[in-house]
């Protein structure tokens, strides 16, 4: 296992687990996500932890969300594991998320996603987090796939396809039409569009636009 310093994981074997990660599409990802340099190589390096990452990412801050990978990982003192996490007592894994300052705004519930995300893939998957998108015939069966786990559904399965398909190199026949508006060339919309530290604030923009026209639809229909 890593050890940690200064709160920073240190994998002895990142070398051997980055060749690994070839296996799961054409290049190894260089990922942007929680701005925030540390928590960014282990959402790069680690398919469980990216996943983690999307599962959080609802109703807090992205930044907060995709660095809570690297959290967990540090409060267990190693490695993210998938098969300890599906068999940790839920009351503990509960309490590790909302030890201050807390992993989520809804910790119970966010670590009872994890758990079952975690259990699925231990149990369909053979442990294998990336397996969820390996050998895929095309982008459909990728989507379908995704929509399965907790903490997704068809909006967010479709911006995960994007993104592994835009920056994980996961590009199944057909993957930018399974991921609708998502997957299209030079989009602005979504995680699978942060690079940096401007796309991230277009991204956002792009959001509370969205947001403001939500709102503003009912009153229109009056």
């Amino acid at each position: 296992m890593g050890a940690l310093r200064h709160g920073q994981l240190i994998d002895p074997d990142l070398t051997s687990r980055r060749g690994a990660l070839r296996r799961y599409g054409e290049r190894v990802p260089s990922l942007c996500l929680a701005q925030r340099a540390d928590a960014d190589a282990l959402l790069s390096r680690d398919p469980l932890a990216l996943l983690i990452g999307m599962v959080l990412d609802q109703q807090i801050p992205l930044e907060h969300a995709f660095t809570g990978p690297l959290t967990l990982t540090e409060r267990l003192g190693h490695d993210l594991d998938v098969k300890e996490l599906a068999d940790y007592d839920p009351e503990k894994l509960a309490a590790v998320f909302a030890k201050p300052p807390a992993i989520h705004r809804f910790p119970a519930s966010m670590a009872g996603r994890v758990q079952e995300l975690c259990r699925i893939i231990v149990a369909e998957y053979d442990g294998d987090p990336a397996g969820i998108w390996t050998g895929m015939k095309d982008g459909s069966e990728l989507r379908r796939r995704i929509e399965r786990l907790p903490g997704f559904g068809k909006h967010k399965a479709a911006i995960f396809v994007a993104l592994l398909g835009k920056q994980y190199g996961v590009t199944p026949r057909g993957w930018r039409e399974a991921a609708g508006e998502f997957g299209k060339r030079g989009s602005l919309l979504s995680v699978a569009d942060i690079t940096d530290l401007t796309s991230l604030t277009k991204v956002r923009e792009y959001k509370k636009q969205m947001k403001a026209r939500a709102k503003a639809a009912p009153a229109n229909k009056r």
